[in-house]
């Protein structure tokens, strides 16, 4: 009888197991999956040219190019992850409107840009770089920066671009690290014990390991001037975190902690301070303004 019981029991346990492995393949799935969407045209006040460069493998990655005034310098926004250009749309406004040229793009996988998946910014990294070579093409002679919110932010790192001045937007260290908190927020102290299991489908989904998607290994790589902004009730990226970022990162470099900002837009969460920070950052970095 006792035999019997164990059996139904490690039986019960076996099938909730592979339930359990079934789920947690799932919801890898949907991670990596495409975020397309139409994205229309752009807003009436913000005069964009629609573009499409290509990727390294001839693919398009669709955007719009704002003008702005020869010889002011470029800016090149990259949105985060299941977001699309639509997601930097009020950035490109103040930088338009104080005379900067400005790329909006679709990462590869998102908005109007193809793609098979998202891979949290390691191959996004070389839509980075081919969009900084359409800049360099369309606007010879222009200095660049770049403003990169989380995975925009992670891709900027892993593409280790050769521009003028980067903000970077509450980016994460490690994916093992991003992939800890978000379970445990969701799914509280069972999240950790989980992380490993998902991640382990990483490479079965997109041929990564995990130890390649560690944007600290990349930040002190990068010699230009770097101001990052993050939130400091952001649990997403946790402040050790970012703190850990900020120590890895090489001189020059600043640090800009947003009270009570959670992983959210932080420009629409302080919108006139966000400006002048960005704005005097760029401004000194890019014009020789001080």
């Amino acid at each position: 009888m006792r035999k019997k019981r164990l059996a139904k029991w490690l039986l019960v346990l076996a099938v909730v197991i592979f339930l359990g492995l079934i789920g947690i393949w799932v919801a890898g799935s949907y991670l990596i999956s495409p975020a397309r969407s139409a994205v229309g045209a752009p807003p009436s006040d913000l005069p964009a040219q629609a573009i499409a460069l290509s990727d390294s493998h001839g693919k398009p990655i669709h955007g719009w190019l704002v003008a702005g005034t020869k010889g002011q310098g470029a800016i090149l926004l990259l949105h985060g992850v299941r977001a699309d250009r639509r997601a930097m749309i009020d950035r490109a406004r103040f930088l338009h409107a104080a005379g900067y040229s400005v790329l909006l793009i679709d990462f590869q996988a998102a908005g109007e840009s193809p793609g098979d998946a998202i891979s949290f910014g390691y191959r996004e990294a070389d839509d980075v770089k081919a969009s900084l070579r359409y800049i360099h093409q369309r606007l010879p002679g222009e200095r660049v920066g770049i403003i990169g919110t989380s995975m925009g932010g992670a891709a900027t790192l892993f593409a280790e671009p050769e521009v003028d001045a980067v903000v970077l937007e509450q980016v994460y260290p490690t994916i093992r690290q991003a992939t800890e908190d978000r379970l445990a927020i969701h799914l509280g102290p069972l999240g950790p014990w989980l992380a490993p299991v998902l991640l382990m489908t990483l490479h079965a989904h997109l041929d990564i390991y995990a130890d390649q998607l560690r944007p600290i290994d990349h930040i002190g790589r990068l010699a230009m001037p770097k101001l990052l902004i993050v939130g400091d009730r952001d649990r997403d990226t946790t402040m050790a975190e970012s703190y850990a970022m900020f120590r890895a990162a090489s001189s020059p470099k600043e640090l800009w902690v947003v009270h009570g900002a959670r992983h959210v837009d932080l420009y629409s969460y302080v919108g006139a301070d966000y400006r002048t920070r960005v704005l005097t950052f760029f401004d000194t970095n890019l014009r020789g303004k001080e």
